[in-house]
């Protein structure tokens, strides 16, 4: 059974996602003082402490306003809410009780749930006389926070945990069914090619924003999907502009945040435009899968607008080929993440890559490979490196070790062959494969 979920919510910029990095003990939110940058919902879990619970983080609500993405982001915290136990209403303190404010919380009592409201922003004793002014919303006692500086934290965890613990008992781990961890998969590209459109389609439901304006998805979302006995983690992460188009102090924060959820997710899904042409941009940002040493699957979206589809297919296969040499074996996906054609398949690739990762090879098979393709001990051209033995280190990504002389004068290009004969030879598929040469010792 899953953590209880309790929702962060209220009016732009009061600090809910100071709120939910302090509570999630990480970075995971973005911060800033722009206004609404949370648009999406963001899941967190609060780990250590007696009773566990999930958290999740919603965009500013503005009721009754013409703010950008007003409707969206109410639409996205409403599911939130469907989902959570219990409310916290930050409300910032410092600048009291606003009517927006009031109208939130109108709407929140219709729920019917627990609220607990949040006094944040209050880092001194005299900002603390402010919270008496919080008692006009009729719900109670005000929880005095300041979530940049951790303050009054633990007293509000104590009270999250009183409302669980009063509306469930705390279950046990050992009553809980130990569930096979998920695969995890960035789904990676340039803005606006469709990347958090694939995930709503592939979840059934509108779980990340969906807008014709760039730049829409700003923090990385993980949302759950079980699919029969399988289970997945699927990363909606920001778009990628180039350096020079990079201008919101947010923006650069999202770039940032994007490359970094790459490197812990299992595998990524380069998602393109099949309205556009391939770009120099979408060749760097496989680039960044390929340095974090992630499988990659590269998804050519929007497929059902393409006519001449036979034709498409193979210069988009030969453009992959070409433009992405590094990465050569990536299995390409022709999908429509509106109608659906194909996006499975993205899953079933992103499957069978994570299973080509881990195969692991015995020492003696990977020594009759490096005889086959570095010719042995005592074969080498003068002056040329001599391949000893090698071993395989690790997997995910599969990593070898092979011990040489003068490993320093070892080409680029032979490094190249000996990384595709792995592949051929043990199955490795497009996995990336980190490989080593050291020097042997005397």
């Amino acid at each position: 059974m899953s953590a209880p979920l309790v929702a962060i919510v209220g009016a732009p910029n009061v600090g809910k996602s100071t709120l939910f990095n302090r509570l999630a003990r990480g970075r995971r939110a973005i911060v800033t003082n722009e206004p609404g940058v949370t648009r999406d919902r963001l899941y967190g879990e609060v780990r250590d402490v007696e009773r566990p619970f999930r958290i999740v983080d919603t965009g500013g609500l503005t009721p009754n306003t013409a703010a950008p993405f007003a409707e969206e982001i109410a639409r996205q915290a409403d599911t939130a809410m469907d989902e959570a136990v219990c409310l916290l209403l930050v409300i910032d303190a410092r600048a009291g009780v606003t009517a927006v404010d009031r109208e939130v919380a109108r709407l929140l009592r219709i729920r019917g749930l627990p609220i607990l409201v949040v006094a944040n922003k209050i880092d001194s004793p005299k900002v603390e006389e402010l919270t008496h002014e919080l008692y006009e919303l009729g719900l109670g006692d005000p929880s005095a926070v300041s979530a940049e500086h951790g303050l009054g934290i633990d007293a509000l965890i104590a009270r999250v945990e009183a409302v669980l613990n009063e509306r469930s008992p705390a279950i046990s781990p050992s009553t809980e069914r130990e569930e096979q961890r998920p695969l995890s998969i960035a789904i990676v590209g340039r803005p606006n090619v469709g990347k958090s459109s694939l995930l709503n389609h592939l979840v059934g439901e509108e779980r990340a924003l969906v807008s014709e304006i760039p730049g829409t998805t700003r923090d990385a979302v993980d949302t759950m999907l079980v699919i029969g006995d399988k289970r997945y983690r699927l990363i909606d992460t920001a778009g990628i502009r180039r350096r020079g188009r990079i201008r919101l102090r947010a923006e650069r924060f999202s770039v940032a945040r994007a490359r970094r959820n790459i490197d812990r997710c299992d595998v990524a899904v380069l998602v393109l435009d099949a309205t556009e042409s391939f770009g120099a941009q979408d060749a760097h940002i496989a680039g960044y899968v390929m340095d974090a040493y992630k499988p990659l699957v590269v998804g050519v979206n929007k497929w059902d607008l393409i006519d001449g589809r036979e034709d498409q297919a193979k210069r988009w296969s030969e453009e992959i080929r070409h433009r992405l040499r590094f990465v050569k074996c990536a299995p390409l996906v022709l999908i429509s993440a509106v109608t659906g054609q194909r996006v499975h398949k993205v899953l079933e690739r992103a499957e069978e890559l994570w299973a080509a990762a881990g195969i692991a090879v015995p020492t003696p098979e990977v020594n009759h490979w490096l005889q086959a393709v570095g010719g042995g001990e005592g074969k080498a051209a003068p002056g040329a490196p001599r391949f000893y033995y090698a071993t395989q280190t690790g997997s995910h990504p599969p990593s070898f070790v092979v011990f040489c002389s003068n490993p320093e004068r070892i080409h680029f290009s032979f490094r190249r062959r000996m990384e595709n004969t792995l592949r051929e030879r043990f199955g490795f598929g497009g996995t990336p494969i980190r490989l080593e040469f050291r020097a042997r010792r005397a």
